[in-house]
């Protein structure tokens, strides 16, 4: 009897792990032309996928393949960066035994794992405005989510557990696979913790990544932790409010364009003006008929344009902070355009991770963090019932109940968008309370 993928990456509570956590049992209900593997890895720091890839190459090709043939993909590529040799090696010493899929090397720029400009990298189409890869035909998995889907396929295995790279200030940067509800603190204790009297830590890349509190848990889309002192730059630049950056930017920005001309969605053809947003600051005003408040929603969030700046100003903030405005007043994005080309000249433009890394002051701590084996001795987990787009999954335990590792916690309701929500320890529900189930480890 064939197997439903479908209804197997459902029950597994499998979401994007790279990303903000889209449910991928709906992603996967299509038909495409390409399927791609997200193995770019841009964000400085970070090293989870670059060592799947090379360890688990196997369980990543038979992944992709069951997605290939699921959703009738002509294409199946594998996108990482030409400087991952190990990864390379190991897909191209075994990647002949499989028919249609194929590996495409990335230059080393920021940011090349943005999911339509991977698009446009390995396919030369251009995601519309507004879009989604699958508007041109390709769906975009990240490594990590491939290898769930395997493991749910062949092992019935649902997502309990998570790889994170820890790094910056700690004393031995490593790449740790976790139990998801595993407290943000105890995952820098593993790693030796850390040499500061005063921190903060980053969840995520320092890019995109946003400051948490280590009391935090674990989540599916946990990719990196990143301890920096409490007033290194970057945490500066995150901390700073949108309110006095745009009083800087009235006194300060040059209107010189540098911010637009590094903006990936701009090069890929997308109406998107950093410069010409940050108008509003001095003027009030975009000062072109052309363009609106409402194109910062084509704004990715990259955070690029900040270190573009010669005066350090953050148009990113005030495009979050215009989409935040309009979204709160039932304004949403009316840009629907679709480019027929890319910048002329958006092969020289292509922003080099190295120099991202020098800019940002992360040099000290652009090290390797190896894929290390520890012994993690849980006492409890705090297990979320939202680590993904859509609605918080249903609790389907109670007080008291005993659990096992793998035992389904809380369910997507029919209908909605949503993921299944699995114990990550054997133990015994503690407590259920806004949203998170907590568990005491033991039986």
């Amino acid at each position: 009897m064939e197997k439903d993928l479908i209804s197997l990456v459902k029950n597994a509570g499998i979401v994007g792990a790279g990303g903000a956590g889209f449910p991928t049992h709906v992603k996967l209900n299509a038909k495409a032309e390409y399927v791609i593997v997200n193995g770019a890895e841009c964000e400085p720091l970070l090293r989870v996928d670059q060592q799947l890839m090379a360890m688990e190459s196997r369980k990543i090709l038979e992944g992709l393949k069951l997605i290939k043939d699921h959703v009738g993909a002509k294409y199946a590529v594998i996108a990482l960066k030409e400087k991952y040799k190990k990864a390379i090696k190991s897909f191209e010493d075994i990647i002949g035994e499989y028919e249609g899929i194929s590996i495409h090397k990335l230059q080393n720029f920021y940011p090349a794992g943005d999911e339509q400009i991977i698009v446009y990298e390995v396919t030369g189409r251009i995601v519309p405005e507004g879009g989604i890869p699958l508007n041109v035909g390709a769906i975009v998995s990240n490594v990590e989510t491939i290898a769930n889907i395997y493991d749910a396929y062949y092992n019935s295995t649902p997502v309990t557990e998570k790889y994170v790279t820890v790094t910056g200030a700690v004393k031995y940067p490593r790449t740790l696979k976790l139990p998801i509800g595993l407290s943000i603190e105890e995952a820098i204790n593993l790693a030796g913790g850390t040499y500061l009297e005063e921190y903060v830590v980053i969840n995520g890349g320092p890019m995109m990544g946003k400051i948490t509190d280590i009391k935090n848990p674990i989540t599916k889309t946990t990719k990196g932790l990143i301890v920096l002192q409490s007033d290194h730059p970057l945490v500066r630049s995150l901390t700073k409010d949108v309110n006095q950056m745009i009083k800087e930017a009235k006194a300060a920005c040059m209107h010189c364009s540098h911010c637009s001309e590094v903006c990936p969605r701009n090069l890929i053809g997308h109406s998107i003006y950093p410069d010409k947003m940050m108008r509003l600051a001095s003027y009030s005003n975009l000062c072109d008929e052309k363009v609106t408040p409402v194109n910062a929603f084509l704004c990715c969030e990259c955070r690029l344009c900040e270190y573009a700046c010669v005066m350090d100003l953050q148009p990113w903030k005030l495009h979050n902070s215009l989409k935040k405005t309009m979204g709160a007043n039932g304004i949403k994005n009316t840009c629907k355009n679709q480019p027929e080309n890319v910048h002329p000249f958006r092969s020289y433009k292509k922003y080099p991770v190295n120099k991202l890394i020098n800019k940002i002051g992360l040099n000290l701590y652009d090290v390797e963090a190896p894929m290390t084996d520890v012994k993690v001795n849980v006492k409890s987990v705090a297990i979320p019932l939202s680590q993904h787009i859509g609605a918080p999954a249903i609790p389907v335990v109670q007080i008291g109940d005993k659990v096992f590792k793998g035992d389904l916690l809380g369910q997507v309701e029919d209908n909605k968008l949503g993921s299944n929500i699995h114990s990550s320890i054997d133990g015994t529900i503690k407590e259920i309370r806004n949203n998170i189930i907590i568990i005491d480890w033991g039986m």
